[in-house]
């Protein structure tokens, strides 16, 4: 049976400002749990730089028994677009789609798009291995724990959620080698990514995290991550790391443990990985220093308390400037991550995290706008409250307004975080010039929003006035 695996080409912001986005890991670790029993290819049609033409050239070629997609939810009608190329070459190939969004809302994606034969939820890679089985032997999809799928006579059923992986050494290495990794490069500097644990103990408003992979934290052996990073090392010459983890140093034995490993072994790399601030000491800021680490990413969302308990974010403002001190201390830069326009932020408290992302201490800066994805408690409560401005999955991007505020306007809110962006990096003017000459890498990644808000302005503006039932790819 032939399986490929597509993740769409889109209008990425990201790929403009960075050169190109990381690689789609969880194909990866699809293709690893079919590919004894299946042939299996990947197309990335981002770093590809791929038009629809081009995948629907490939979907002739390679004239698979199934397709499976994935895509964020800003990318959800490229997705859709991918579904209708595929039935209408072949209404007998499998259309199964996976990731966050699909997650949250399979009845509904399903309804917008009826070319999708099923939707895996959560966790894929053993629903998606028995899904797989059952296609290619012709069985039932009756009792395929976390799929949902059509029935027929326009008839979804949703099968129960499927329990977590407990030991994710059990999951093969992703199929690094089906990606086009010489793709994978931003201000000409290879990179690799890595994801060493699944799940999150918090529940954060805006993140669905712990709803996908669940609240209890899952981690690789430290012997299990070493193995990755040797093969994207001397498999694939990749120096430069990015770690994936939604927190890296939640288990702090292991935060120190993996980069004391890194260091013994002499892989040579440089990496960065995201913390909390409350997860964060200077035992552990010491050893990824010395092990090649050479920024950390935090989530300080607000410089506003009354912000940080509504969102649950379960920190302090103190705790951010202490945890940032730590890393600078030990000669770590800091990423910090700060988002605005909440339902009930106030102007002045949308100041103060501006203000705040400088107080910091933070070297570089992203600015977001809250932006409620299906499966947050954001979503619940924009929902409850009738606070969606649309429900055009295209604006779903964190850099464009699609909830009512109380305080600020839709232009009002886009405005402010423009405003964040040149407020932090324009201190003065040539401090940016000399960033950018020193730690390009870094900073273009961190500060992608400032550029894709004027970009997409005009997008996203004419996308505003199309409404969802007027979305079409016939």
């Amino acid at each position: 049976m032939r399986v490929l695996l597509i993740l769409p080409p889109t209008d990425s912001a990201i790929k403009r400002v960075v050169g190109t986005t990381g690689p789609p890991l969880g194909l990866a670790y699809l293709a690893s749990m079919v590919r004894d029993e299946h042939d299996v290819k990947i197309v990335d049609g981002i770093a590809e730089d791929l038009t629809f033409e081009d995948v629907m050239k490939i979907i002739k070629h390679y004239d698979p028994d199934m397709v499976g997609i994935t895509a964020t939810t800003s990318a959800m009608y490229d997705a859709y677009a991918i579904a209708r190329i595929t039935k209408n070459f072949n209404e007998n190939i499998f259309v199964v789609m996976g990731g966050p969004h699909v997650t949250f809302t399979p009845e509904l994606t399903m309804r917008e798009c009826p070319c999708i034969d099923a939707v895996v939820r959560g966790e894929g890679e053993l629903t998606f291995k028995e899904l797989v089985d059952a296609v290619d032997k012709g069985r039932p999809l009756r009792g395929i724990l976390g799929l949902s799928y059509q029935e027929g006579n326009g008839k979804i059923r949703n099968e129960p959620p499927r329990p977590l992986i407990k030991n994710v050494d059990e999951i093969p290495m992703p199929s690094y080698d089906l990606l086009p990794m010489g793709k994978y490069v931003a201000d000409k500097t290879p990179f690799g990514t890595i994801m060493t644990s699944r799940g999150c103990p918090f529940n954060c408003a805006f993140c669905s995290s712990s709803l996908q992979f669940g609240k209890r934290w899952r981690g690789h052996s430290v012997e299990r991550v070493l193995e990755e990073l040797s093969i994207l090392r001397y498999e694939y010459g990749r120096r430069e790391i990015e770690f994936l983890d939604d927190t890296f140093t939640l288990n702090k034995k292991r935060a120190v443990d993996i980069p004391v490993k890194i260091k013994e072994e002499g892989l040579d790399i440089t990496w960065t990985a995201s913390s909390r601030v409350n997860t964060f000491n200077e035992k552990i800021a010491r050893a990824m220093k010395a092990g090649g680490c050479h920024t950390v990413y935090f989530g300080i969302e607000s410089g506003s308390q009354k912000t940080l308990d509504f969102i649950g974010k379960g920190i302090t403002p103190e705790q951010s400037v202490d945890a940032v001190k730590t890393a600078k201390k030990v000669g770590l830069q800091a990423l910090g991550s700060f988002i605005i326009g909440f339902p009930e932020e106030t102007r002045t408290e949308a100041e103060t995290t501006i203000k705040f992302a400088k107080k910091v201490g933070v070297d570089f800066a992203q600015f977001t706008i809250a932006t409620p994805y299906p499966g947050t408690r954001l979503w619940t409560y924009a929902i409850q409250n009738s606070l969606l401005l649309t429900r055009n999955w295209r604006r779903y991007t964190t850099i464009d307004p699609v909830m009512k505020l109380k305080y600020f306007t839709p232009e009002g809110i886009s405005k402010m975080l423009r405003r964040a962006y040149l407020s932090f990096y324009l201190r003065p003017k040539i401090l940016i010039k000399d960033l950018i000459e020193r730690h390009g890498f870094i900073l273009k990644r961190a500060i992608r929003g400032i550029l894709s808000v004027y970009y997409d302005t005009k997008r996203s503006k004419e996308a505003s006035k199309i409404p969802l039932k007027a979305v079409s790819f016939d």
